[in-house]
């Protein structure tokens, strides 16, 4: 299974990054190979807030839409996702925002899935870590975007 984590820092701040990778309606807007987003659903809960949401991933001749759970922890600054319907056999990845006191924040991203197509799984598989990663810049490149001074 697919694993992936990354530690960034980046010139925002911990609310302006959980609040970017919160907006999960907008992620066709710069995610790579995000061709649609679509929330189900938002409920709250004790401290924070569950979002279903679809997202729609095309890469090459593939398109496909799985579902997930995303459980916002505003006060943690912390945003948890879990596979529920879809082309994968599992999916769950969690994202950590942390002001740093010379300014700016950590970002932690770790996330774990993999495909059940095995064709599907052995294209991804070749460049995971890149693809990854091109995610990640992409929230950084956003950011620099939506929080210009």
């Amino acid at each position: 299974m697919p694993h992936h984590h990354e530690t960034r820092k980046v010139p925002h701040t911990a609310d302006q990054m959980f609040a970017l990778v919160a907006d999960v309606a907008r992620y066709p807007e710069f995610l790579p190979w995000n061709s649609a987003a679509r929330i189900r659903s938002r409920s709250p809960i004790a401290g924070g807030e569950v979002m279903e949401a679809d997202l729609v991933i095309s890469f090459k001749l593939f398109r496909e839409k799985f579902g997930s759970r995303v459980v916002l922890w505003p006060a943690d600054r912390r945003i948890e996702t879990e596979y529920l319907d879809g082309p994968l056999k599992h999916l769950k990845s969690v994202w950590l925002f942390r002001d740093l006191p010379e300014g700016g924040c950590e970002v932690d991203f770790t996330v774990d899935f993999e495909f059940r197509n095995p064709i599907l799984a052995r294209v991804i598989g070749l460049v995971f870590n890149e693809a990854m990663t091109r995610i990640v810049r992409a929230f950084e490149t956003r950011a620099a975007v939506v929080y210009a001074a």
